[in-house]
């Protein structure tokens, strides 16, 4: 039976993952801080789907703990997707040395940290596939969450090079960039309905990328072609935008 590694497994994307993969038959390994609260969630999914699920708790931030806690795993898995992040008020982390710490941590450097030990096994092996959640907020940095989107856009940016370097190696690296979405991270945002993803949504786009082999994906597609103006749009009229 195939393993499924999902780091950051009590968020609402995660579950709606691990979900979709137990429905496929897979193993599911959770992977959390707070290992307490992935004892229902892997309860409740192994007497839905009736597959094997281990639990274990996990750090984003603990960075030297990182390759010990991926060699103790009994079972390697062919199949990793990092699902944790970490998003505060714009107004608040811009002023909080700490917070801004914090936000680059969990959504960059903690994310290239155990990725790079995931990496390093599927290039020996010959094999395996890696999703991480980005964000649309990476692609052009604005004033609303500027801080946020550059810890995302360095996460893009790693992913976009690891994919390169473990191509030729049969292992294939996917970016996840879900929109704007339907989770308690944006519970008291309001967002357009029509331009926001729910969690299920977002775990069948990234069974369907893994998949067809995707180097990208945008959850709704519509997001694409948005960032793509927003992209494009000369730098003197940007800076002026409230965006």
């Amino acid at each position: 039976m195939k393993n499924i590694l999902i780091l950051g497994a009590t968020s609402d994307m995660a579950q709606a993952i691990a979900k979709k993969y137990a429905a496929e038959g897979w193993s599911l390994t959770l992977a959390a801080l707070e290992k307490e609260l992935l004892e229902p969630i892997a309860s409740d999914l192994a007497v839905r789907s009736g597959v094997e699920i281990h639990t274990l708790e996990f750090d984003a931030t603990d960075f030297s703990n990182h390759r010990k806690l991926y060699e103790t795993l009994s079972t390697k898995p062919d199949i990793v997707i990092a699902a944790f992040g970490y998003m505060s008020d714009q107004d608040q982390v811009r002023t909080d040395l700490e917070d801004i710490r914090r936000t680059i941590d969990i959504n960059f450097t903690g994310m290239a940290s155990v990725l790079s030990v995931v990496a390093e096994d599927f290039e020996k092996r010959g094999s395996g596939a890696i999703a991480a959640i980005s964000s649309v907020a990476g692609d052009r940095g604005r004033q609303s969450n500027y801080i946020y989107g550059s810890a995302k856009a360095g996460l893009s940016t790693f992913l976009a090079g690891l994919r390169n370097r473990l191509a030729k190696k049969g292992v294939h690296v996917m970016t996840v960039k879900p929109g704007f979405a339907r989770t308690k991270m944006t519970e008291n945002m309001e967002l357009p309905e029509a331009l926001t993803a729910s969690p299920e949504q977002i775990a069948e786009a990234i069974f369907q990328g893994l998949k067809k082999k995707r180097n990208v994906v945008y959850t709704l597609w519509m997001w694409q072609f948005i960032m793509l103006i927003i992209k494009h749009i000369p730098e003197a009229i940007f800076k002026k935008m409230k965006m």
